[in-house]
């Protein structure tokens, strides 16, 4: 056999091996799976980004979502103790801060809502507490966010600005122990975020005061540099800042950024 018809016939078995491979592609409108994405957001937000969540995993088929809620101070914690997350929310800008001081964050933080403290108390207010100052009267026992919290922080502003100084029965490590702690009358009244205050329904009794207005709190959220899935976290923060986010945000009680 001459050379020239060895090639030939190589030429058309690579010609056909071609012709039997073709590269996945996808149904037009549907965009591939790209695997799981960690979300570490702030305790406050779990109501609105479980439906974001669930929006979030119905545009992008096939991909997971897992979310971890906490205080932002223990969140930002667990990431610069090397925990892997793909986005970070935070409920104020000061915990946010300390992830870009840490190297953690992918280009700019992003603010996404507001969030402003009332008082929960028992349902019907039994006590009868109608201002900031009733908290700090005798015989009231009252649960607050550790200073380290941006609730806790918003309290302490809060306190400041009125001249109040509180004492606490607990400090918590999160704004939904805090309500937790008032839902199970181990306390009588709790400084949490009115967002809160609404999920929990009937089991609490709201008590808003005007002071609540000078500390409003910031929400930012980040992708983070360690992600394995940036481009899906992209889109989460994306969903998050969009129509469909704050749309979902305004319903669980948020204010605009």
């Amino acid at each position: 056999m001459t050379r020239a018809r060895v090639l030939a016939m190589a030429a058309a078995v690579t010609a056909l091996i071609g012709g039997c491979t073709s590269a996945p592609s996808t149904s037009p409108g549907t965009t591939a799976a790209a695997g799981s994405l960690t979300v570490f957001a702030a305790a406050s937000l779990k109501s609105a980004f479980t439906e974001i969540g669930e929006q979030f995993k119905t545009d992008n088929p096939g991909t997971s979502i897992e979310f971890s809620f906490a205080g932002s101070s223990d969140l930002v914690t667990q990431l610069t103790h090397g925990a892997d997350a793909d986005v970070f929310a935070s409920a104020d800008t000061r915990n946010m801060d300390k992830a870009v001081a840490a190297g953690l964050v992918e280009g700019e933080p992003v603010n996404f809502a507001t969030n402003t403290l009332t008082i929960a108390v028992a349902p019907g207010n039994p006590k009868g507490i109608k201002s900031f100052a009733d908290l700090a009267k005798p015989g009231i026992s009252v649960v607050v966010c550790a200073p380290p919290v941006p609730c806790g922080g918003a309290t302490e502003k809060v306190e400041k600005d009125a001249g109040v100084r509180l004492s606490p029965v607990s400090e918590e490590t999160s704004v939904t122990d805090v309500l937790g702690k008032v839902t199970t009358g181990q306390a009588d009244a709790g400084l949490v975020y009115v967002t809160d205050a609404a999920a929990a329904g009937d089991k609490v009794t709201s008590v808003p005061f005007p002071e609540a207005a000078q500390a409003v709190n910031t929400y930012p959220i980040a992708v983070l540099k360690p992600s394995a899935h940036a481009d899906l976290a992209h889109r989460f923060v994306d969903l998050v800042t969009g129509e469909a986010g704050q749309k979902a945000l305004a319903k669980a009680g948020f204010g605009k950024p």
